[in-house]
């Protein structure tokens, strides 16, 4: 599979809106070539009818079951330091197009990182109060159940990374060739890997390879029963006090 090239980044502009600028950049630096993914088969249409009918149906149920708490947290992201509700990213999502990804902001306004490739490690000062616990019980990626209704992400699949994501100092394609066969389904909000314990900083190839493998592992075995079971031992995981940080 075609690897996607990257261009370096100047990593010294300061302000919000330079950030901004740069995150646009970076990821209008990586392009596919239009035959990709051509040659790869996507699976059984009727498996994926099926997996988007449950997404929709599963994010709207929830969208309307945690109204009440959503509006909460954005209230309290508001109180406590007066910055914006939502944080966007730009990321990878199907067959190697590019998606703007909603999360609810858990970091200072100063010191977001809209590229995402700098990965946030546990007791990372960039935090804000509120944002500690948002990324701890994983509440912080609700948002992204509209980009499930947008058709961007999935409820489960291998979880969308941002452009120029790195692993062990590397970029992910350089340090796994198969790495773009993950593009082949829309990302999800969970997924196997993360079912697996495979999240958070990558620092060593084996946690990257290991990533990728349970990624590739979903594309070619997905059915909606898998989808069931990864979305029940996510819960399960969350109300036992969640893997965040």
């Amino acid at each position: 599979m075609s690897a996607i090239t990257s261009n370096k980044i100047r990593d010294d502009a300061p302000a919000p809106r330079a950030e901004k600028v740069k995150a646009i950049t970076v990821a209008n630096s990586n392009i596919r070539q239009p035959d990709s993914f051509a040659s790869i088969d996507r699976g059984d249409r009727l498996q994926l009818a099926l997996k988007r009918a449950f997404d929709i149906f599963g994010a709207a149920c929830a969208l309307i079951v945690l109204f009440p708490l959503l509006m909460t947290i954005a209230l309290l992201i508001i109180i406590d330091d007066g910055g914006p509700i939502f944080f966007r990213q730009i990321r990878w999502g199907l067959k190697g197009n590019k998606i703007t990804v909603y999360k609810f902001r858990s970091m200072r306004t100063d010191l977001c990182d809209p590229t995402g490739v700098k990965q946030t490690v546990k007791g990372d000062n960039r935090l804000t109060r509120i944002g500690a616990f948002l990324r701890k019980t994983n509440i912080d990626e609700l948002p992204q159940l509209l980009n499930v209704i947008k058709g961007d992400m999935s409820l489960i699949g291998p979880r969308c990374h941002a452009i120029n994501m790195r692993a062990a100092g590397m970029l992910y394609e350089e340090l796994v060739p198969e790495y773009h066969y993950r593009h082949l389904m829309r990302p999800g909000i969970t997924g196997l890997a993360q079912t697996r314990g495979w999240r958070g900083p990558t620092e060593r190839p084996l946690e990257a390879r290991a990533r990728i493998a349970s990624d590739i592992y979903y594309i070619r075995n997905f059915n909606l029963w898998l989808d069931v079971k990864i979305l029940l031992g996510t819960l399960m995981s969350e109300l036992r006090g969640g893997t965040g940080f």
